[in-house]
């Protein structure tokens, strides 16, 4: 880990796009083959701040091509907006979708930027009328806005999160029946899900939703980090002084090792 002055210890991510597309997803591009693994998410897939993450680790153990499709601070809006990874969605021999927090996307409360789905962009004239008393001119992004709410109001932000968890549902089945081969959810975290669900990420999915998913996929699968991975926390992380507080809250590379692993073995398991 370098945190000694600005600049130093910053990975060169390399990032790139794909034809037709408007994301940005760490590079170099490869291309999408019959045997491909496409590998889509948020923050911990792009692997923000490790230098090997999960999906070229997962190349390492399979020897098979692998597409690193995961994009800083994207939802499932982003994806489903995005022509280039429809097109190789339909394309590859599996999708692995990341599970991302229910907040990141637009529904009847709330908008979000198309792209970077973690902006808030304002609300609609239901949330205005549930929550009156709020000045929503406070808020730009969506984690601020969902657990402040959630804070000030349980009870009126229940019918919030309902919607929220039913919007995510539909997206993630929109996405997952664009895949043409095998589809995998993936559970990602430093818990298992049901656990603080409006405390930590992915934010506000439950056992229940996730599990709700079930025939909409070829596999759900659960990787939660082990007390070795949370106590290493970001050791092998390459971030800057300045960065330290967002590398905190990310996967360090003993994580990452583990999601590899265990998506490697199930693969191989049930020969996708």
């Amino acid at each position: 880990m370098n945190h000694d002055v600005p600049g130093a210890g910053a990975l060169d991510y390399h990032v790139c796009q794909y034809d037709g597309g408007r994301l940005l997803f760490r590079g170099p591009p490869q291309l999408v083959t019959g045997d491909t693994v496409l590998c889509l998410g948020g923050t911990e897939t792009f692997g923000k701040f490790v230098p090997q993450p999960w999906p070229d680790r997962l190349r390492a153990l399979t020897g098979r091509q692998v597409v690193n499709l995961g994009c800083v601070n994207a939802g499932l809006d982003a994806f489903l907006g995005d022509r280039a990874v429809l097109a190789m969605t339909r394309r590859a021999a599996v999708t692995v979708v990341q599970v991302m927090g229910v907040q990141n996307a637009s529904n009847r409360y709330y908008t979000v930027h198309p792209r970077r789905n973690d902006r808030f962009l304002g609300p609609t004239p239901l949330l205005r009328d549930l929550f009156a008393e709020v000045d929503f001119t406070e808020f730009h992004f969506t984690r601020h806005l969902v657990t402040a709410l959630a804070d000030h109001d349980p009870t009126r932000f229940a019918a919030v999160l309902d919607d929220l968890r039913a919007v995510w549902l539909a997206r993630m089945r929109g996405l997952l029946a664009q895949a043409g081969g095998w589809r995998v959810v993936l559970w990602m975290a430093d818990h298992d899900p049901g656990d603080s669900v409006l405390r930590a990420d992915p934010w506000g999915v439950d056992a229940v939703t996730l599990d709700a998913l079930a025939d909409d996929c070829d596999l759900i699968l659960r990787v939660p980090y082990s007390a070795r991975a949370r106590a290493l926390g970001g050791a092998g992380m390459a971030f800057t002084w300045l960065e330290t507080a967002v590398a905190q809250g990310l996967p360090g590379p003993a994580a990452h090792d583990e999601v590899a692993t265990a998506l490697a073995a199930a693969l191989t398991t049930r020969g996708a």
